[in-house]
């Protein structure tokens, strides 16, 4: 599942608005259902549900026996809540994709589903990123580790680049309609991310 985490810390993670800029550009002017998009988001689906699979396996078969709960309202108003609910109850609550109004054109709602799971623990909570720009970038490299290239590819899409269109987007601060689609390459490279203090 992926390569192992990093030396990494996380929380010197930073969001590029100009990369940023460049991500909500791209996201916008991809089309929403790209068809060559589909042998990468099937590779996607097949390692969420894997990755889900280990999250809610019980403990003693050797998983992280954490119980997923669909919530027809936005469980979490801060990382913080679902970060503590997640560890003192193992418990993880995630807004429900038939509550949002804005369906994936190609993931059913279940696959959605366990994709939010399993970003929000082994991208938001692995990391202790919060739910800003750069808790959303932090989030995304972390993650970033658990997929294969190819994998990683939709990963980008679905969260830097639907995180970027809400950021930096025409749109700002409303979510943009879920696409099947491929950023540029260049977006989903390890190597393609800023570190607090380095030049921007």
């Amino acid at each position: 599942m992926g390569r192992p985490l990093p030396a990494i810390d996380f929380t010197m993670v930073v969001a590029c608005p100009d990369r940023g800029r460049q991500i909500a550009e791209a996201y916008e002017a991809a089309p929403v259902f790209e068809p060559s998009a589909i042998p990468v988001y099937k590779a996607f689906i097949r390692e969420t549900v894997r990755q889900f699979q280990l999250l809610t396996r019980p403990t003693w078969r050797g998983g992280l026996g954490v119980a997923v709960v669909l919530s027809w309202r936005d469980p979490h108003a801060k990382a913080a809540t679902m970060l503590d609910e997640l560890r003192e109850r193992r418990r993880l609550r995630i807004y429900m994709t038939a509550a949002c109004g804005n369906p994936h054109p190609y993931l059913a709602d279940h696959e959605n589903d366990m994709f939010r799971a399993v970003h929000d623990a082994f991208g938001h909570a692995a990391t202790g990123s919060d739910f800003g720009p750069d808790g959303e970038e932090a989030a995304w490299l972390a993650h970033s580790y658990l997929y294969s290239p190819l994998a990683r590819r939709a990963l980008t899409t679905e969260t830097r680049g639907q995180q970027a269109a809400l950021i930096y987007g025409n749109q700002q601060g409303f979510p943009p309609p879920q696409k099947l689609c491929l950023l540029p390459a260049a977006f989903s490279e390890l190597t393609n991310v800023t570190f607090r203090g380095a030049a921007r």
